[in-house]
């Protein structure tokens, strides 16, 4: 499993989202607590921890609340924050120490990505094969008591769903 290209290919495709979100900023999203501005914050915020963590720094978890990253030009904002995070984790040490918060860090674009397509009328479907991958990595780990207040319950659904709808429901969201 190619981490670093996963996290390459979903940040590219939720950063379309990002654009398609831009006239969209107050809009309400499948996240209760955030509109598409607080989202695109929270995208921000968390790369912004996982690419201090890559460095050894001691970087504060993404905020409930998260701080306003955006400013005016949010896909700018967006995409320099997902380039960082490429280019720290590119360094195959920050991989080794790391590398859990790559696959933390591709899963939440991957899903917030969703959150700003389905928030904003955008196509949802992911790219092929990044839900398969998405769905792996998380699929047990994120236990009721682990979700605390940032996360949904999952939603029971039937094994034969497609990856992408198991991975939505899993992480509380109505796909």
């Amino acid at each position: 499993m190619d981490l670093l290209k996963n996290f390459d290919e979903a940040s590219h495709w939720a950063s379309e989202k990002v654009a398609g979100a831009v006239d969209h900023l107050d809009d309400k999203t499948p996240c209760e607590q955030w509109d598409v501005r607080m989202l695109i914050n929270h995208m921000c915020d968390s790369q912004q921890y996982f690419i201090g963590k890559a460095k050894g720094e001691d970087a504060a978890p993404p905020s409930p609340n998260p701080p306003e990253l955006v400013g005016s030009d949010p896909v700018l904002t967006y995409n320099s924050y997902s380039a960082a995070t490429i280019d720290v984790y590119r360094d195959p040490q920050a991989q080794e120490n790391e590398g859990v918060g790559l696959g933390i860090s591709f899963v939440d674009q991957l899903v917030h990505g969703w959150d700003l397509a389905k928030a904003t009328g955008q196509d949802t479907a992911m790219p092929e094969g990044l839900a398969d991958t998405a769905w792996q990595l998380v699929e047990g780990r994120l236990t009721d008591d682990k979700r605390g207040a940032a996360f949904q319950p999952a939603i029971a659904t039937a094994p034969d769903l497609p990856a992408q709808d198991k991975l939505l429901s899993y992480m509380g969201r109505n796909p």
